[in-house]
């Protein structure tokens, strides 16, 4: 027999010494990895844990939670814990997966591996999109989400099994945004039946949904949504980015976020559009916008947000053109009633008679004589007043709320007069500009004019109607300073961007209408071949006789 030479030993012996060393430097990578990580969390990945230490574990985490259950089962010859909180998942289901398992005791089916768990999961849950959890923060941030975690004896993984209740609010009409023509149904509070919203008004796979999750206590899911072929990435980019930054202990609402992530917080005015609307939210996606929808919530977020965003609603595009364009321009003159003729009042009664003609100015004159009060403190009187009722009628039953704070106020208005405190000319102003307040289709905009209103009646009590009108210029140089994701936010009047114009003040008809924004920087700018106007079929055999 023929030895082996030392040479051919040598070579092999150094291929093996280089394996091994290959491999420890592996296996020392995965080590220090798992040790990065646990100093980063605090939490150690389930291969320290047996399983009375990972029961006695998240027992620790979760106190004396009632809702908290730890079921000890067979899954084929392996030993297994159940972890679940009963409170957040569907109890049928359950019964039906406890069912599946326990029907194997006895059976060869061993897990002692990762794989073999992975083959466990594909086999048994393979449909119900399971998971693997690797440290304990997993488990726990599983079962918060509305799954059930399946531990075995010795295997460093726990199959996850996503079984969330299915308890929720039914589509109904939104409360805010409500329409006379177009679709009835509003977002609701879960977050699935949101994105299902949104799909079924835009069958696209370029459709993308991006998922977040945001408060280090509340743990919330926040979706991200666009259009991949249209939206702008730098600005998608720029939502990742400040969605990733945001460290807080809760988010409960849109509301909350918006505020951390917008590019200037010191005013009144929104930099996020709210909407309730599905119909609005896929309009505005396919405009090259982005949306942020957020669990809990039936309100989603619209960014870029420009001004003119906070007078258009759906409802304008569901109808004549014409009718469009004139009841936009209600809003715009309701917006310049509301935020400006209280303060018109005072300015005039304070400093600028000679503005009135002869005959009005003694009827005022008559109206005014016994009232106490000089015209400031009449207006903010009034103002307070109303605001006041308004508030009650929020905050009561909606039956009676309305009622509450329109005719509550008129009534007050009216004995107040009556009785000599304020001018019966003032109780119409307070109700013309209540009523043209809540002509405003945004909420979160109306407010930015309630506080303004204030403000300028203020001025105008020491300045006359030059201190009203210093004040809405420095209201459009704040304007005209506001950006909404790197987007200014009185685009496109300025910049102008003639290209732009069909749907600003005017509802141009929907065929003209034949491109998206340029504001919003969108990869295809064009929406719509340019046909021109339709034209009836030519007059001629039996037709149009």
């Amino acid at each position: 027999m023929e030895k082996p030479k030392p040479e051919a030993f040598r070579e092999k012996w150094g291929e093996m010494l280089k394996r091994i060393k290959t491999l420890s430097r592996i296996k020392r990578v995965e080590i220090e990895r798992e040790e990065k990580t646990e100093k980063e969390t605090g939490d150690k990945s389930l291969d320290s844990y047996e399983l009375e230490e990972l029961k006695e574990e998240l027992s620790c985490r979760f106190g004396a939670s009632a809702d908290l259950k730890i079921e000890e089962l067979k899954a084929g010859a392996a030993d297994a814990l159940l972890f679940y909180l009963e409170t957040m998942i569907d109890s049928n289901v359950l019964k039906e997966i406890i069912h599946s398992i326990a029907k194997e005791p006895g059976t060869d089916t061993k897990v002692k591996t990762i794989d073999d768990v992975k083959g466990y999961g594909k086999e048994h849950f393979g449909g119900s999109g399971y998971k693997l959890a690797e440290t304990v923060s997993q488990m726990t941030d599983f079962m918060l989400s509305g799954s059930i975690i399946l531990a075995f004896k010795g295997v460093p993984r726990a199959i996850s099994i996503p079984v969330p209740t299915t308890e929720s609010r039914s589509i109904a009409e939104p409360s805010t945004q409500t329409v006379v023509r177009g679709p009835k149904d509003g977002f609701v509070e879960t977050l699935s039946v949101n994105v299902s919203l949104i799909r079924r008004r835009i069958k696209n796979p370029r459709l993308q949904f991006e998922e977040f999750t945001i408060g280090n206590d509340t743990r919330t899911t926040v979706f991200i949504s666009y259009m991949k072929d249209i939206a702008d990435s730098g600005i998608v980019e720029e939502v990742r980015k400040r969605l990733k930054k945001i460290d807080t202990g809760a988010i409960f609402e849109t509301g909350n976020i918006e505020e951390l992530i917008a590019d200037k917080t010191a005013t009144l005015f929104p930099l996020a559009l709210n909407t309730e609307r599905p119909d609005a939210v896929a309009a505005n996606l396919l405009e090259g916008k982005v949306a942020i929808l957020c669990d809990g919530t039936p309100f989603v977020l619209l960014v870029p947000a420009v001004l003119v965003d906070f007078f258009s609603v759906s409802e304008d595009y569901y109808q004549n053109f014409l009718m469009g364009t004139f009841i936009r321009f209600i809003r715009y003159i309701s917006f310049m009633i509301a935020l400006i003729t209280p303060s018109l009042y005072v300015g005039i009664l304070t400093f600028h008679h000679e503005l009135l003609p002869t005959t009005l100015l003694l009827s005022v004159i008559a109206q005014r004589e016994g009232v106490p009060f000089p015209a400031v403190i009449e207006v903010l009187l009034m103002e307070i007043t109303f605001e006041i009722l308004r508030e009650a009628g929020v905050r009561m039953p909606r039956a009676v709320g309305q009622t509450v704070s329109i005719v509550g106020a008129l009534v007050i208005g009216q004995a107040a007069a009556e009785a000599g405190i304020i001018s019966n000319i003032m109780v119409i102003i307070v109700a013309i500009t209540a009523i043209a307040n809540f002509v405003s289709p945004t909420y979160s905009f109306a407010n930015a004019s309630r506080l303004l209103r204030f403000l300028l009646i203020i001025t105008a009590a020491f300045l006359g109607l030059y201190g009203v009108l210093i004040v809405l210029v420095l209201m459009v140089a704040h304007l005209s300073a506001l950006r909404s994701f790197g987007v200014p936010y009185l685009a496109p009047v300025a910049p102008f961007i003639i290209e732009s114009q069909k749907d600003v003040f005017f509802r141009f008809p929907f065929w003209s209408m034949n491109k998206r924004p340029s504001y919003l920087k969108p990869q295809k700018e064009e929406k719509q071949p340019k046909t021109g106007s339709p034209s009836p079929p030519p007059m001629n055999g039996g037709h149009g006789k």
